[in-house]
């Protein structure tokens, strides 16, 4: 190829990966790449021109820059910024010109732009759910990365109502989900529809998907069956479907489309500006350090070395010892304890999708290193897990998480009046007053600032938890985030990043999230003193030193952190367990042998003993035993109900409101009228009923609400803020226009 010849460049710089398409006068792409940049936005795209460079030569090139990422950069090199929809619909006319419809999700962007009647662009605003972040947040609670779940989903059976708009609400769908034993194949296709679900509903509001579709983005590009599940639910025919090869780097390609004839640089030029590191200016705010030197981060360290338990040999222990199973939202926690509450073994690992087998893993080891003068007679599980690990191992009692932590921090200190407990996916605040739980506040369906939070944005920069932790501790600009949602945060870092922010600073920023979010959102607090004189942190997010740190700075207490702060769930079921003991009970805990022995599989049923026809979780364990979960009343667990008698009140209102006979066709002299069954027809429906009968028209009423009514309806939602029952409603209209009724009762 000839050196100095031009060429358009097209850079597109995302939120989780840098691209580039060098095109021809023609348009033709001469050479293409993309690569995730881990926050080192300059440094990739130096990488990736030096690719380019080694194809191409020394070019002359035009740059255009576009993507979430780009703009800040594009004014301190002096490039012409595109912005990224107008990329993408200029590559696809050029393209594919016959498009109706282009449906492209980034790492955090999602966009729906229409094509017909003038040009409709609509994006998401600062809320990443359902992109391709939102699917690698899920893909690693099921172990894996987004091609697996791909994999995963080829072969799935069912589909579960999963919450898209944001991944702290999915991530309290799926987990319960996970640790009740539903297939990974299942949730990956959940997951993908879930997607589909998120992007129609809160992109299209209310203009429909039709004619000839294109799928662009790296998700769609790379993940066949995400594709699959939009095909599915837009039931597009395959002449309709249209999927370039190079539909990841269309915002590039378009981008380059748009050059400057009068901008232009050597390649070279603009690689030595990126190596040497633009200095970006900071929009963002920042705080103070956590630490001023490695001097006062050694007395912090001291203070907090106290707060140790005692631990022991299990292999040279004798007498009763006692087994508490934390199976946690994302970590499973064994722990065993002598008489006298020693620690004799201790466990801690992540489920791996299966706090069951986890569990099991761990008791399995307990087994070997348990000599013969050692017994365990008596055991307790806690936990997300807590009735499935108690039944399958036929444990001896379970109790809720907050009596089995406030046990373990009252061992600690018999004057704790205050817990604060951040675990993977949970923040607990447990109030104690009088040596009882006085209350307990929970951050309820948001599991924003997390330990899974950070532990997820740790893999999105390529660093492992504990070396992410290490980092925070000497920053210099930690980012001030404040106290936000996790999508919400994600945009104020991926700001910083643009700003040149290090991960040191995004570290130690998220460190003090945590706290505010804990101290803030979910307590609530108006003064650091409400907490309480005696603090007990607990929660493997407490290992943290950069968390601990600033949960002292923010607050402006003292804590004590136990050394086994991760396990204080496990630890805390075990003294229960102990505590319960009587003499001479004989422990119906699995031996060693049946362990080893224990199988166990999943299945699916739904129940269909009453209207809300429940999706069963069915685990079979050896012995033909069961546990079923998913059930909204006994009937799912096989329980009789009603054994005297006793009349269904619920039942009987329903039955009396919708009971009503309609008129015959032949009847209905001025033809029919629909009645969606939703909002205040539950009530008023006896009215309409009557009304419209008398007047001669046979009332057509829609079906008891299910989730394909819901779907019917998801393309006409105008707006991603209405609430719940009116998005259903929007489903019930569209099956009566479907039945064609000649008018609609609203």
């Amino acid at each position: 190829m000839e050196n100095n010849k031009k060429y358009k460049l097209g850079i597109d710089i995302g939120s989780t990966t840098v691209k580039i398409a060098l095109l021809d006068e023609n348009n033709a792409i001469v050479f293409s790449d993309y690569q995730r940049h881990f926050a080192n936005i300059q440094g990739t795209l130096a990488d990736l021109l030096e690719k380019a460079k080694a194809e191409a030569g020394p070019i002359t090139i035009h740059p255009v820059i576009t993507g979430s990422g780009g703009l800040t950069l594009a004014n301190h090199l002096g490039v012409p910024f595109n912005q990224e929809v107008v990329s993408v619909a200029d590559a696809l006319l050029d393209y594919a010109p016959q498009t109706d419809v282009a449906i492209e999700l980034g790492g955090e962007d999602a966009k729906i732009i229409y094509f017909k009647g003038g040009i409709d662009q609509r994006m998401n605003g600062i809320c990443a759910g359902g992109t391709g972040s939102f699917i690698d947040q899920m893909a690693s609670l099921l172990q894996t990365d987004a091609s697996g779940l791909n994999e995963y989903a080829k072969n799935y059976h069912s589909i579960y109502p999963i919450a898209a708009r944001c991944g702290v609400f999915a991530k309290t769908d799926i987990q319960p989900l996970i640790n009740e034993g539903a297939t990974k194949e299942d949730l990956a296709a959940s997951i993908f529809q879930a997607v589909v679900n998120q992007t129609i509903s809160g992109l299209a509001c209310g203009k429909p998907i039709r004619g000839h579709v294109a799928f662009l983005g790296g998700p769609l590009h790379f993940l066949s069956e995400l594709r699959m599940a939009f095909i599915r639910t837009l039931n597009l025919a395959d002449d309709c479907i249209i999927a370039p090869d190079h539909s990841h780097l269309f915002a590039a390609v378009g981008s380059a489309m748009n050059y400057k004839e009068d901008v232009s640089f050597e390649i070279d030029t603009l690689i030595d500006k990126l190596r040497s590191k633009v200095k970006m200016d900071f929009e963002v705010a920042r705080m103070e350090p956590l630490f001023a030197d490695e001097e006062d981060y050694n007395r912090f360290r001291f203070r907090h070395n106290g707060a140790c338990v005692n631990k022991g040999e299990l292999g040279t222990y004798s007498g009763n010892c006692y087994m508490g199973i934390d199976a946690g939202s994302t970590t499973t926690k064994v722990a065993l304890v002598g008489e006298d509450g020693t620690l004799l073994y201790s466990f801690y690992d992540n489920n791996n999708g299966s706090p069951l087998a986890t569990s099991m893993r761990a008791i399995d080891e307990i087994y070997k290193l348990l000599p013969k003068e050692a017994h365990i007679v008596r055991s307790c599980s806690t936990g997300y897990g807590e009735a499935l690990i108690k039944s399958a191992l036929m444990l001896e009692e379970g109790e809720v998480e907050t009596v089995s932590h406030f046990y373990a921090a009252e061992f600690f200190n018999p004057q704790v009046d205050c817990i604060l407990d951040i675990g993977g996916q949970d923040m607990k605040c447990i109030k104690i007053k009088d040596k009882t739980v006085d209350g307990v506040q929970l951050n309820e369906a948001c599991s924003s600032g997390c330990g899974s939070f950070i532990e997820t944005f740790a893999k999105s920069l390529n660093y492992t938890v504990q070396d992410f932790a290490k980092a925070a501790l000497f920053a210099e600009h930690p980012i001030d985030l404040g106290t936000r949602c996790t999508v919400f945060m994600n945009s104020k870092v991926k700001q910083a990043q643009k700003e040149g922010a290090t991960v040191n600073d995004i570290s130690a920023g998220l460190a003090y999230s945590v706290i505010k979010n804990a101290l803030y959102k979910v307590i609530k607090l108006s003064d650091a003193s409400d907490l309480g004189e005696n603090i007990v942190v607990q929660g493997g997010t407490f290992y943290n030193d950069a968390v601990l740190r600033a949960f002292e700075l923010v607050s402006g207490a003292k804590a004590i952190r136990p050394d086994i702060a991760g396990i204080m769930g496990a630890f805390g079921a075990a003294l229960i367990a102990r505590d319960n003991y009587e003499e001479g009970f004989e422990s119906t805990t699995l031996p060693s042998k049946d362990v080893n022995e224990l199988t166990y599989e999943t299945q699916m049923a739904r129940c269909g003993q009453c209207t809300n026809n429940c999706l069963l979780t069915i685990n079979k364990f050896t012995g033909n035993r069961r546990f079923i979960t998913g059930n909204r009343c006994e009937k799912g667990l096989g329980l009789k109900k009603n054994k005297e008698n006793m009349p269904n009140l619920y039942e009987y209102k329903y039955n009396r409101i919708f009971g009503y006979e309609p008129l015959s066709i032949e009847e209905a002299k001025r033809g029919e009228i629909g009645v969606p069954r939703v909002l205040n027809m539950y009530e008023n429906y006896p009215f309409w009923a009557v009304f419209f009968k008398e007047l001669g028209y046979r009332v057509v009423l829609s079906p008891f609400t299910t989730r394909k009514i819901y779907e019917m309806g998801i393309e006409t939602i105008p707006s991603e803020s209405e609430c719940y029952p009116a998005k259903i409603s929007h489903g019930h209209v569209a099956w009566l226009i479907k039945k064609g009724v000649d008018f609609i009762n609203q």
